[in-house]
């Protein structure tokens, strides 16, 4: 786990952490099985993940591949943004997290 988040994190995770985001309970920095997600919220069973330059290197996006369908197989859902979407299009970003979290899980019944 790293100490210090990237500034795409940071700006995000203040608008996340306590509640804030329509009263959502996220944490940061959380291990699930062999991983760490960036943002979860496990009421929802949803993860966020904001992606550097790196993951579109072809070894980060098998292993990010590979890290989503275990994650999925454990019920999450992920939504991923760029960094660069986190500052350029911030209201869209809170948008598509918004969306995620009122979009039926994929393993809940349906009503």
């Amino acid at each position: 786990m790293r100490s210090e988040l990237t500034p795409a994190e940071n700006l995000l995770w203040n608008y996340l952490k306590q509640k804030q985001f329509y009263g959502y309970k996220f944490r940061r920095q959380a291990i699930i099985g062999n991983y760490i997600v960036d943002f979860v919220c496990f009421t929802e069973k949803l993860i966020i993940e904001l992606d550097g330059g790196h993951h579109d290197e072809e070894q980060e996006r098998i292993k990010d591949l590979q890290r989503t369908q275990w994650l999925e197989g454990e019920g999450f859902r992920i939504v991923r943004f760029w960094n660069n979407e986190v500052f350029n299009n911030f209201a869209g970003v809170g948008k598509k997290i918004y969306e995620s979290l009122k979009a039926p899980s994929p393993q809940s019944p349906p009503t």
